[in-house]
């Protein structure tokens, strides 16, 4: 079995580098390209989904900010009730007889209030 130069023993002439390397390119250019836009896609929303975590994150921030600013401020009205409150109960005798009414009232205030709201629901 000989072979003619150019041919194989079968006939079929031997592949060449030229032939359908074209097509395997262009094959390739076009899969290469949807790769791109899908990774340009995909980047995309990482970066929208990033801001949006920061822009969150700002906001929890300023709003923890915000709740340490009010406790502070809630920290020194009860450390000046505290004050007067035990400036009231060291004084004479008659301060803490009214001292006693008013909580007395406020208990009472606070349940007659409950009563009528849960009535009121009803």
């Amino acid at each position: 079995m000989s072979e003619v130069r150019g041919q194989r023993s079968d006939g079929v002439p031997p592949p060449t580098d030229t032939d359908g390397h074209g097509a395997v390119d262009d094959m390739l250019d076009a899969e290469n390209k949807r790769m791109a836009e899908n990774l340009v896609t995909k980047v995309s929303r990482l970066k929208s989904l990033a801001y949006d975590i920061d822009r969150e994150a700002d906001d929890q921030n300023e709003y923890l900010d915000n709740m340490d600013s009010n406790f502070l401020s809630a920290t020194g009205l009860l450390t000046g009730s505290v004050k007067r409150f035990s400036t009231m109960v060291r004084s004479s005798r008659d301060n803490r007889r009214i001292l006693c009414y008013v909580s007395v009232g406020l208990v009472l205030a606070f349940f007659l209030l409950y009563y009528l709201i849960s009535r009121i629901q009803r």
